[in-house]
């Protein structure tokens, strides 16, 4: 798969352009921070009064021990027996639970809007930008890299904002309020206690540079395993056709293979520096016990608000630090996702309205191609000194072996791509100086592969035209002969034709892929040999339909059939992206050139020889 842009984002730029798209949802992001901060605070209340209590029945149990540090000045009543005391603390502790778990609710919400909008976002920033692309980039992409990046990896990039910047704001936050606290109860036992966090930060930064280059890899691999899925659903008929079941599954089973063991890879990293930190971890409360008692021994601090106050900060410490290997994990994917998805925003708009566009008036449809050069990105020339002139309402007829440039340049008049040199004109407009959506309205297209979408018959007609009636999407039906097989449909017009419109025939899909096109009521009409999947009957009704509406229009078919070419009133004949030959049918025929050597080749009956003009028939 080539890149999309070409562009080798660093981590430096991508984390700088998350940030600012992070920024976007600052209010959010700082809801999701207050709620999580104001979590770490009922942490710390709660264990407060928790050490309070446990100091309070140590001084009801031993007279000697010193007495509690009330909170807030407050002091219980001295009638007051030591249930209602312990009562009261329990209270407080039950009534910091119940603020926490309001708090974590809250912010659950407010995480679940900020995030679930951010993928909105993302995912119809990225889909609008490839529906700008031009055919370019399509060429150069496959479709399972290109869906992974509208699906996978804007989840993927949404993990930056929900993981590496919220998290580890809130992480930075927590452990700074931790040790601030701390520090407070006792500085020498905080840095006893703290000595294996470079170790720790170390190994984070470590295990990262480790599994980046992986997670790239992985999403190639998950690329590729989409591409042979789609490929595979789309061409089941010649999977099963020649009997190729157990190949295609052992060629999927590659591939989720190597999916497989290449996450495995990661998460063997993962397995393994996880547990290293939480180790760490617990190395700490090995210290806060030994040192921490020695303390509670000689009067330096508390038992309650002292020594379990410190252990309860050092676990959520811990907690909190464990949370770096997820945090670093999530920094590697967001990172490779973001650059993937990036690539599709920072993809050049090839075809597009210059600066001083213009709309294009009513036209008659003359085109004219002034010495056109083409080709696409291996730097090859599909087209060389294409000049030529069409008339209005004229058809012309293009022909040549495959590869010779036809589509090519067909595909130059709705500006699907912009020639390397020279110039195309419609009513001597140049095509890069008119507005696109103008151009393409007076442009009908007719693919060789018809495409029909998952909708109803009517939608596919007037899918260029949606507010067309149902009288004008009747009529484009009988200018294409497509009416009488849909009236034969369950439900007619309303019948939903399925996916790509698999329950219609070739020639029913090519049909109504024609009626859209007639439904535009363009100036130009384009048929990328549009009647190779029909039948000659068939073809023949078609061909005879179109003719009225065919006057007074410029069309441009791609032929092989001489029932077709004949109906031409100019014959194009490529070879190698250069004409080689122009003119009528029977001009072409009298030349004895390419054209009539091709025509020939086509003799097979005498229904054909009649059509060469050669006589024969009885």
């Amino acid at each position: 798969m080539t890149s999309s842009s070409g562009a080798d984002h660093s981590n430096g730029v991508l984390i700088r352009r998350l940030l600012a798209m992070a920024w976007r949802y600052k209010r959010g992001s700082l809801g999701i921070i207050f709620f999580n901060v104001a979590m770490v605070a009922m942490t710390v209340g709660g264990l407060k009064f928790v050490g309070l209590g446990i100091d309070y029945l140590r001084s009801v149990l031993d007279a000697e021990a010193p007495a509690p540090n009330w909170p807030f000045g407050w002091v219980p009543p001295v009638e007051w027996q030591p249930l209602q005391v312990v009562t009261a603390v329990a209270g407080m502790v039950l009534l910091v639970a119940v603020v926490a778990a309001v708090m974590r609710y809250a912010g659950t919400v407010v995480h679940a809007k900020v995030m679930l909008r951010l993928v909105a976002d993302l995912r119809s920033e990225v889909y609008a930008k490839l529906q700008r692309l031009s055919f370019r980039f399509y060429d150069g992409n496959e479709s399972g890299s290109i869906i992974n990046r509208v699906t996978s990896d804007v989840q993927g990039t949404r993990q930056f904002l929900d993981v590496v910047v919220v998290q580890s704001l809130v992480l930075v936050i927590t452990l700074v309020v931790y040790v601030v606290y701390m520090v407070r109860l006792h500085p020498m036992l905080t840095v006893a206690c703290l000595a294996t966090t470079p170790i720790m930060w170390y190994l984070a930064i470590r295990f990262g540079r480790t599994v980046k280059p992986a997670y790239k890899e992985s999403r190639i691999l998950a690329d590729n395993l989409v591409r042979h899925l789609s490929e595979n659903v789309q061409g089941v008929h010649v999977v099963k056709g020649f009997e190729r079941q157990q190949e295609e599954i052992a060629h999927f089973d590659e591939a989720n293979a190597k999916i497989r063991d290449q996450r495995q890879w990661i998460f063997w990293r993962i397995a393994t520096y996880a547990p290293v930190i939480q180790m760490l971890s617990e190395l700490n409360l090995v210290v806060l016990l030994g040192y921490g008692g020695y303390l509670v021994m000689h009067g330096q601090i508390g038992l309650g608000d002292g020594l379990v106050v410190f252990a309860g900060l050092l676990q959520q410490f811990a907690n909190q630090v464990g949370q770096i290997a997820n945090i670093t994990n999530s920094i590697q994917q967001s990172l490779t996702a973001a650059g993937r998805v990036f690539e599709v925003l920072d993809a050049p708009v090839e075809v597009a309205d210059s600066g001083n566009a213009t709309a294009l008036p009513a036209i008659q449809g003359r085109v004219r191609f002034e010495h056109v050069a083409f080709g696409y990105d291996d730097g090859s020339p599909v087209l060389e000194d294409i000049t030529f002139e069409a008339a209005p309402g004229e058809i012309v007829a293009l022909l040549g072996a495959t590869g010779s440039g036809k589509s090519s340049l067909l595909s130059l008049v709705p500006r699907f791509y912009d020639p390397w040199s020279g110039r195309v004109r419609i009513d001597g407009h140049d095509l890069k100086d008119v507005a696109l959506e103008d151009l393409r309205r007076n442009i009908g297209l007719v693919f060789q592969e018809s495409f029909l979408f998952s909708t109803t018959v009517a939608a596919n007609i007037a899918f260029g035209h949606p507010e067309a009636t149902r009288e004008q999407i009747i009529h484009a039906a009988e200018i294409a002969s497509a009416a009488e097989f849909i009236d034969e449909l369950p439900d007619g017009y309303d019948t939903v034709v399925g996916e790509r419109g698999t329950s219609l025939s070739g020639g029913q899909r090519q049909r109504l892929a024609i009626a859209r096109a007639v439904l535009m009521d363009p100036r130009i009409l384009l048929l990328d040999d549009a009647t190779a999947a029909i039948d000659p009957e068939t073809e023949h009704e078609i061909m005879a339909a179109m003719e009225s509406a065919m006057e007074g229009r410029t069309t441009f078919i791609i032929a092989h059939r001489l029932s077709t070419l004949r109906r031409a009133d100019r014959v194009i004949v490529l070879d190698k992206g250069r004409i080689v030959e122009m003119g009528t049918h029977d001009e072409l025929m009298a030349g004895a050139g390419r054209y009539a050597e091709a025509a020939e080749q086509q003799v097979a009956g005498w229904e054909s020889r009649r059509l060469l003009g050669m006589g024969g028939v009885a």
